[in-house]
């Protein structure tokens, strides 16, 4: 199972992360974000990072200023985080075929599932994500675990949203995604990563196989 540990903006904290077992890192490109990283500053922390997918997190943005964000940052993948439609992500993978393209939904409700299907032929991932009208992720709020258990996309899927430590083991036992993603949940502060709890988190998923 792919573990994605988003919102890094420290690059010792990336290191250590990846080393503790995480096989994706997330970059926050948005910049209302109080996450957000410059592309010269994800540049300079993947100088350090063992190897590890690279994500950057965009919303909204034009495949140009992906491509300005790519100029700099080394990524390897993308994750739309925004209102982007299934031409727009089909766009954006004919003009980037070598990116890994991932695409957030931000759940409200059960119905809002049905519409991944429009997106599976434009993406390699699909995120779920709490919904949260001012805030894109990062939210600590939780999906309806129960709600998801029919969930099964035709693309790999990670769960996101309000995942802890503590709450990981529960929300592994009543789904099985592909991946999984933290952010808050391993936080001191918007960006600041507690190595503590990430290791506890690699601890609660060692437990759970």
């Amino acid at each position: 199972m792919r573990v994605k540990i988003c919102g890094i903006s420290q690059a010792e904290q990336g290191r250590a992360i990846v080393q503790a077992g995480a096989t994706a890192l997330g970059f926050i490109c948005v910049k209302a974000s109080p996450r957000y990283v410059t592309p010269a500053q994800i540049a300079e922390i993947c100088q350090i990072l063992p190897p590890c997918d690279r994500i950057g997190v965009v919303a909204n943005a034009s495949i140009d200023d992906i491509r300005q964000v790519l100029e700099m940052a080394p990524l390897s993948g993308i994750q739309l985080h925004g209102d982007e439609s299934p031409t727009f992500c089909q766009a954006l993978r004919a003009a980037l075929p070598e990116l890994e393209l991932i695409k957030a939904l931000r759940i409200r409700q059960t119905a809002d599932l049905q519409r991944s299907d429009r997106y599976h032929d434009a993406i390699d991932g699909l995120l779920l994500d709490a919904y949260q009208p001012k805030q894109l992720g990062g939210t600590g709020k939780t999906l309806d675990w129960q709600a998801l258990q029919s969930f099964d996309p035709a693309v790999p899927w990670f769960l996101a949203g309000g995942l802890t430590p503590e709450n990981i083991g529960e929300a592994l036992s009543k789904l099985h995604p592909d991946g999984v993603d933290l952010s808050s949940g391993v936080e001191r502060s918007p960006g600041d990563k507690d190595l503590h709890k990430v290791k506890d988190l690699f601890r609660q998923l060692a437990g759970h196989h």
